[in-house]
């Protein structure tokens, strides 16, 4: 089945680009979804014009995208979560726990568009990158903190110190 996307899909192309899929993931989840058109005669009359809207939008987009990504350079997310002696967390801080975060802080970034590749699970600092644009990522500087720290009793120094090697290897 050939499909029009209408949105930029993972692993698959960008908005206006006609591709190839299987006939159940074109009917099933793209279709439904609205992330593409079937790739009929009419409908491929209106790529010109949605590459040329796209180009537009992905142009004004990437502006914007950039001065969000400027506004985020200074920003550092501070999280305290209950860990174990050994500096792991009992929980973790996932993308979601990031954007609630950044929301709080005036920041409207969707979940997805934060790249974790597995939820933080031990204390120390951390970047993490924020695709705001196709072309343009941020990273923001993510600090999780112990539960003792946050009581106001000495910090235990030495799961920081340990998490901070394990995350530099």
């Amino acid at each position: 089945m050939e499909v029009i996307l209408k949105e930029d899909v993972a692993n698959l192309g960008h908005r206006g680009d006609v591709v190839k899929v299987a006939d159940g993931y074109g009917r099933n989840f793209l279709l439904p979804r609205k992330l593409a058109l079937q790739a009929t005669l009419a409908n491929k009359k209106q790529i010109e014009e949605m590459q040329a809207a796209a180009a537009r939008r992905s142009a004004t987009e990437k502006v914007v995208a950039e001065e969000i990504a400027v506004k985020l350079a200074p920003v550092v997310l501070v999280f305290t979560r209950k860990s174990g002696e050994n500096g792991q967390l009992f929980g973790s801080v996932t993308s979601s726990d990031i954007a609630t975060e950044l929301a709080a802080q005036g920041f409207e970034i969707d979940r997805r568009k934060i790249t974790l590749n597995e939820p933080i699970k031990a204390l120390g600092n951390f970047e993490v990158a924020i695709k705001l644009h196709r072309e343009v990522s941020a990273p923001v500087k993510v600090k999780v903190l112990g539960d003792a720290v946050a009581e106001g009793e000495a910090p235990a120094e030495a799961p920081v110190a340990a998490a901070e090697e394990t995350a530099a290897e």
